[in-house]
């Protein structure tokens, strides 16, 4: 395949998971507002915003496995579908029943995360992964950015605006992938899948924990254990800096948008030369680094200012960490399994992603205010160890760019 067919591929995939996102975060600051509106208290919104996680692990791994043997555009397709019918859902919904399933939907549509990253596995030349998937995650950031302000926007003109608006966005995406994205996975490559002996996801999901020490099960080690501590800094963010510099919720989308724009400039335009200049496992460490760095730091701060400069750490640090991960798994993944074995990282991410803020949000409120960054910190240490003593820098990404530049 040529770099401009790569490319090309590359930006329909971009475009997909972009208009994805910003459906994602018109609906998802107003969940709890409407929620609250049908009777909910907040321990059910709670279980609202963990329902996607839930559905997003359950299905992640059947996601995989599916495109594995069938290919990675209809399941692409299907999953972009399928969060259509969830923001469909979100709009009309006038109970908390409703909203229970749109959440579950939603999850479920948002299972595909780990077949998008196959499909920059099977598109783009083992060195160039990590850079590509800083580039898929640099749009997504960019829905997060404008996301929240699009559906602020349509809620003033009705409460089913936002979800009717992300379900029309969503619709057109299908269409325009269903038009321009071809299939990556070749019928080679889906025909050895078939043929292959397979595991059961319960037992391969079992593997990760009876044998942490495989080369893809360390690397999937390190990305859950580093979004656990991502996401449980994100549970407790805002009323951190609520109770510490008096933000409110007219002000605290600016910290959003800070942390974003990073985010953006970080996976658009400075984690590709990182991967050709120091190689993909040296920049997952200095990810990591970063990340404690960050979380560590974060409580001592007593000026905005000051805080501004410690919270940098954390979009620099996820910038270098996840995209270098998810890389690494696809490097380490067993032929014909790749999105299997991607969807178990995701699956793994996502239970990371429900345990986070609850035991986070435990500690904010029974411990103090900077012990869940410090335990935080604590477990990004863990996992920047792991990178730095168990993790083997094969040179993958280095020789593989040298080898382009040669040629």
């Amino acid at each position: 395949m040529t770099a401009r067919a790569t490319l090309a591929r590359l930006g329909v995939l971009m475009g997909a998971v972009f208009v994805d996102m910003l459906g994602f975060l018109m609906v998802l600051p107003l969940l709890p507002f409407y929620a609250e509106r049908m009777g909910a208290d907040a321990l059910t919104v709670g279980v609202l915003v963990s329902a996607f996680a839930f559905a997003q692990l359950a299905t992640s791994p059947l996601w995989g496995r599916v495109s594995d043997r069938f290919g990675r555009r209809p399941v692409i397709l299907a999953g972009l579908a399928t969060s259509a019918v969830a923001y469909l859902l979100f709009g009309l919904a006038q109970s908390l029943t409703v909203l229970m399933l749109s959440r579950l939907v939603q999850g479920a549509g948002g299972g595909i995360n780990g077949v998008i990253q196959a499909y920059v596995s099977d598109a783009v030349p083992a060195g160039e992964r990590a850079k590509a998937l800083g580039w898929l995650t640099a749009a997504t950031s960019a829905g997060v950015m404008i996301g929240p302000v699009v559906g602020s926007l349509a809620a003033t003109v009705s409460p089913a605006a936002p979800g009717l608006l992300a379900a029309s966005l969503c619709l057109l995406n299908v269409f325009f992938a269903a038009w321009l994205l071809p299939e990556s996975s070749s019928r080679e490559a889906r025909s050895q899948s078939e043929q292959a002996p397979r595991e059961s996801i319960r037992r391969a999901l079992r593997q990760i924990f009876s044998q942490p020490g495989a080369p893809a099960h360390r690397v999937i080690w390190i990305y859950a254990v580093g979004m656990m501590a991502f996401m449980a800094m994100n549970g407790v963010l805002a009323l951190y800096l609520e109770r510490r510099f008096h933000v409110t919720e007219a002000t605290i989308g600016y910290f959003y948008t800070y942390v974003g724009l990073i985010s953006l400039v970080m996976r658009a335009l400075v984690l590709g030369p990182l991967i050709t200049r120091l190689g993909e496992v040296p920049v997952l460490r200095w990810g990591s680094v970063a990340m404690f760095c960050g979380l560590a730091l974060f409580p001592i701060p007593n000026s905005l200012i000051v805080l501004a400069v410690v919270i940098a750490l954390m979009p620099i640090g996820t910038s270098m960490l996840f995209p270098a991960t998810t890389s690494q798994v696809a490097n380490h993944a067993v032929e014909g399994q790749v999105g299997q074995t991607l969807g178990l990282q995701q699956a793994m991410g996502g239970v990371a992603r429900m345990v986070g803020p609850i035991w986070a949000g435990a500690l904010f409120q029974h411990a103090g205010w900077g012990v869940p960054f410090y335990v935080s910190a604590g477990l990004m240490a863990i996992a920047a160890t792991i990178s730095i003593f168990f993790v083997v820098d094969d040179g993958v990404g280095r020789r593989v760019v040298s080898a382009e530049q040669q040629a």
